[in-house]
């Protein structure tokens, strides 16, 4: 039904629609091979999908879900359509992170809340792994006609903010805006590594910027998905 509703409103006969589950890596590798088989070229990949979860759950591969959403499912998605994008060169990739990632704490230990677990510490990890994600990879990809960049789309009035914060935030449109204009805008062809607000370079945390920190979630992801990438190659 969401597939038809967006041909109706978009007028455009060529979208096509995959479902697919992302706290699942099983489910993420066959949506990253419908598409491969189906398109020799992608211009744009933007990550946007995102859990809140009040309470502790595990996904089918036996990791907490916030983790495995929100940072895990965009490192092999694009991981696995790397080469399709290169090939599409010039293109981009966008991750839509949050604010929440300035209150994130890095506890090896407890990564995934196995000695405890709140909610909100969970989501705000995520995000700010998200953004160590999205640094690495763009100095592995500079120079290959492939950039990318991550934003705090606003506080919107989503489902993901009903269950974590309560009713309220902007709207749906309004937290679009700056996801199509870095997928978009010729302003910003030429942007890499970068994190946005209301379509505007900002300032992420000062943890962010740590490349050891960066290395060492890129290796995560890499041990908890079993894909080992090297997008320089």
């Amino acid at each position: 039904m969401k597939g038809r509703t967006i041909l109706v409103t978009s007028g455009n006969g060529q979208i096509e629609l995959y479902i697919a589950d992302l706290s699942s890596q099983r489910q993420v590798r066959k949506l990253a091979k419908d598409v491969q088989e189906r398109h020799d070229r992608m211009h744009v990949l933007i990550n946007n999908a995102g859990v809140y979860m009040p309470q502790r759950r595990l996904t089918e591969d036996c990791i907490e879900m916030t983790l495995a959403v929100n940072f895990l499912a965009p490192f092999l998605l694009t991981g696995l359509l790397q080469d399709l994008q290169k090939r599409s060169a010039p293109s981009r990739i966008i991750n839509i992170s949050s604010v929440a990632h300035m209150s994130a704490r890095v506890d090896w230990t407890s990564l995934q809340g196995e000695r405890g677990y709140d909610g909100y510490s969970a989501y705000a990890l995520s995000k700010l792994a998200l953004i160590h994600f999205t640094y690495r990879l763009a100095e592995r990809l500079r120079g290959r006609g492939v950039t990318v960049n991550c934003l705090h789309p606003g506080v919107i009035n989503t489902k993901l903010l009903r269950a974590g914060f309560g009713p309220g935030g902007a709207s749906v449109e309004e937290g679009a805006r700056t996801p199509v204009y870095l997928a978009s805008s010729p302003d910003v062809e030429n942007v890499n590594g970068k994190y946005f607000q209301d379509r505007r370079i900002a300032q992420s945390s000062p943890l962010t910027r740590d490349e050891d920190l960066q290395e060492r979630f890129w290796r995560l992801g890499e041990k908890l998905t079993g894909l080992s990438w090297e997008p320089g190659a």
